[in-house]
């Protein structure tokens, strides 16, 4: 066995191990005290204290499941748009597809819920699916005018701060009991999650997730170039069309359930990149999925804990984590460019 294959197992081993103690962790620390075998009787359903049960199934362990699945999903959203666009600082929150999502999201809350409409899971992610597509859509048309790759996330926070300020401005006439609501949703948040949420983005994120890992081949031959695929008989046109579709929508699940979370979808590809040491899809998008993982429920426990009871929003944590990542990349590509 080579070094590569030695590498990749044990990463991989070490990113299952690392969601598992995280997740473990984000059952067992909280604000209220819990001894350890009193949470081990309620898994196992041997306590009946009430407390105890309700704070363990209707909160942590939902919140936590939530945090691991979405954070799954936001990585792989990110992986996907840096492929289509093959740049490492390309991802939903920096390109406006996460403000686009947001501001459909809003919307439907704000006017739509209990007039004409049954806001469900069906309806949130559906609703953020569109906004995506439409942020997705502006970036799109501009990529072909703007050739620079800088210049396309110019313009994609662009889109994103005119989404927010639509959606700031569409929030002063929602009612004064769901301001608050929509406040802290909209800096993004696993709180709130219930098991009947997980159930919709367990659904949503693994079977996406699994297409995307059915994508592995023509995503390996569309990162060599498009004329490589297309002599390879990949269809370049579909491709990216299903890439942006895929994207889309993983991003769009995170957002209505969770809000805008930033950083995520840039920070933890290129982490993963560097820890694997390769390029290979079939690799790279479990581990994208496995790293948002551990990445998300790390700082969403952090937002928790660090400061309770008052709670941090999670976009705040993954700022401060996240941030530096994109930082060090774009010094990177300066520094090659230089180079050249």
């Amino acid at each position: 066995m080579d070094r590569k294959k030695i590498r990749c197992i044990s990463v991989f081993m070490l990113l299952t191990v690392l969601t598992a103690i995280v997740f473990v962790m984000n059952v067992f620390i909280g604000s209220s005290d819990i001894s350890p075998r009193e949470i081990t009787d309620v898994i196992m359903m041997r306590s009946s204290n009430e407390i105890s049960v309700g704070i363990l199934w209707k909160i942590r362990i939902p919140r936590a499941l939530s945090a691991m699945l979405l954070g799954g999903a936001l990585a792989l959203s990110g992986y996907l748009l840096q492929t289509f666009f093959h740049n490492p600082i390309a991802g939903p929150f920096v390109l406006g597809v996460s403000s686009g999502a947001k501001l459909t999201t809003a919307f439907v809350l704000i006017f739509a819920a209990g007039r004409f409409l049954s806001v469900n899971s069906f309806v949130m992610i559906s609703a953020a699916f569109l906004g995506s597509l439409i942020s997705l859509g502006f970036v799109l048309i501009i990529s072909q005018k703007v050739k620079n790759m800088s210049m396309l996330v110019v313009c994609g926070v662009m889109i994103g701060y005119i989404c927010s300020a639509v959606t700031d401005f569409a929030v002063t006439f929602a009612d004064d009991s769901d301001i608050v609501n929509l406040h802290n949703w909209s800096m993004g948040t696993f709180s709130g999650m219930t098991m009947d949420n997980v159930q919709s983005i367990a659904i949503v994120t693994l079977t996406s997730s699994f297409a995307v890992f059915m994508l592995s081949k023509p995503i390996g031959a569309y990162t060599l170039g498009e004329s490589y695929a297309e002599n390879l008989g990949v269809n370049v046109k579909l491709l990216r069309i299903i890439l942006i579709l895929l994207s889309g929508f993983l991003s769009a699940c995170v957002t209505a359930f969770a809000g805008p979370v930033s950083f995520v979808g840039i920070a933890v590809p290129h982490l993963i990149r560097q820890s694997f040491k390769t390029s290979k899809p079939i690799v790279l998008i479990p581990g994208c999925f496995l790293g948002g993982s551990v990445f998300c429920m790390l700082c969403d426990m952090i937002s928790r804990t660090v400061f309770s009871p008052t709670e941090l929003s999670i976009s705040t944590v993954t700022a401060v984590f996240g941030a530096p990542v994109v930082i060090v990349i774009m010094l990177g590509r300066k520094k090659g460019s230089v180079n050249e």
